[in-house]
């Protein structure tokens, strides 16, 4: 089954573009398993479903551990919205 999300990031803290960038280029390291589309709002992600959703574990679960306080929001759609 393919997936869309759109992911958007909430770091709490002053610099929070540095947190923001890393985990886009840690997703972005995946590809070309995923496919990645950025703008100035949110991230949307591409990819078969359990292969993307092992990914965003794993890959939220690292932004959880080095960062104090983060706010993911996620909006999942089960199709290819490419």
């Amino acid at each position: 089954m393919k997936l869309s999300i759109d992911i958007s990031m909430y770091p709490l803290q002053k610099d929070y573009g540095p947190a923001i960038l890393d985990f886009i280029a840690r997703l972005e390291s995946h590809h070309p398993t995923l496919t990645i589309r950025k703008n100035t709002l949110s991230t949307q992600v591409f990819g078969d479903y359990d292969v993307l959703m092992d990914i965003l574990k794993n890959e939220i679960k690292t932004t959880f551990e080095a960062l104090d306080t983060t706010v993911i929001v996620m909006k999942l759609v089960n199709e290819d919205l490419v």
